[in-house]
């Protein structure tokens, strides 16, 4: 990244060829698209935001059996400058032109609205189950084809766990770990069956957390999405472990696969 008059950004001619030189490590790789990259941006940068991060007294979080003391703060709610710099570099021309040249995926389209996106962090004893991410951004009518998450942790130990896990398609194994380092960056695709999560209680210190930055990628489809399958986040239980499926979800993707089209549209206008 460069720095002028205070403000951080991307080059574009440095991006393209960055994604280039990535494209067939990223497209290659198993069990699904993905790449982690260290040094992804400058770690200064990155502590200079952290100065900048949310405090999570009186702030909601997730609290079941899927995941547990997760925070998620949204942009808006950030007062930052760096923070609001860095999330818009995140969405420039420049920058998709990096993940476009990387993963062969043309036409994306950032989020604005920052859908689940922004900054995340979990407290000690916190985790988040092995899931595939919900497929729509209904406001935008739009497909989710990209993650990028950003990590915040320096002098992480391995012995505070909090590595996120790429398991196979068909939810038999983990197959990749990435530990959250400060400025290390995960990309990956994000389809029906990419799961991937941080599944195990974090024993870092009370006071430390797992942070990070967390944006989304999307593209348009000519036919619209009436007909694609609409997914919330699908939670998968590990082989081997006492872990719960969310038996509500699961219920609910059940009808909207056996249900036609037309009368979940149906159905949907008279709700």
């Amino acid at each position: 990244m460069q720095e002028s008059g205070g403000y951080v950004s991307f080059d574009e001619d440095q991006c393209k060829e960055a994604g280039q030189s990535l494209a067939t490590r990223y497209r290659e790789a198993s069990p699904f698209p993905h790449i982690a990259i260290d040094d992804f941006v400058d770690a200064a940068v990155l502590r200079r935001l952290l100065a900048e991060f949310p405090g999570s007294d009186g702030r909601d979080y997730f609290d079941r059996e899927q995941e547990r003391l997760k925070f998620q703060y949204h942009p808006g709610s950030v007062e930052g400058a760096l923070v609001k710099n860095l999330l818009a570099e995140l969405n420039s021309e420049a920058f998709l032109s990096f993940l476009e040249e990387m993963t062969g995926i043309g036409g994306l389209i950032p989020d604005p609205y920052y859908l689940g996106g922004g900054l995340h962090e979990t407290k000690r004893g916190g985790h988040l189950g092995v899931h595939a991410d919900f497929n729509i951004h209904n406001r935008m009518k739009l497909v989710r084809r990209l993650n990028l998450l950003i990590y915040l942790n320096d002098d992480w130990s391995p012995d505070y766990g909090g590595e996120l896990e790429l398991w196979d398609r068909a939810m038999t194994k983990c197959e990749v770990k990435v530990a959250p380092l400060m400025a290390r960056a995960v990309v990956f695709n994000t389809d029906l069956d990419s799961f991937h999560g941080h599944p195990d209680p974090l024993s870092c210190p009370p006071e430390r957390s797992r942070r990070s930055i967390a944006t989304y990628y999307y593209t348009a489809t000519e036919e619209g999405i009436a007909n694609l399958p609409n997914r919330t986040t699908v939670f998968r239980k590990r082989p081997g472990t006492a872990e719960k499926r969310d038996m509500k979800v699961a219920m609910r993707h059940f009808v909207a696969d056996w249900t036609p089209p037309a009368l979940r549209r149906a159905f949907s206008k008279k709700a």
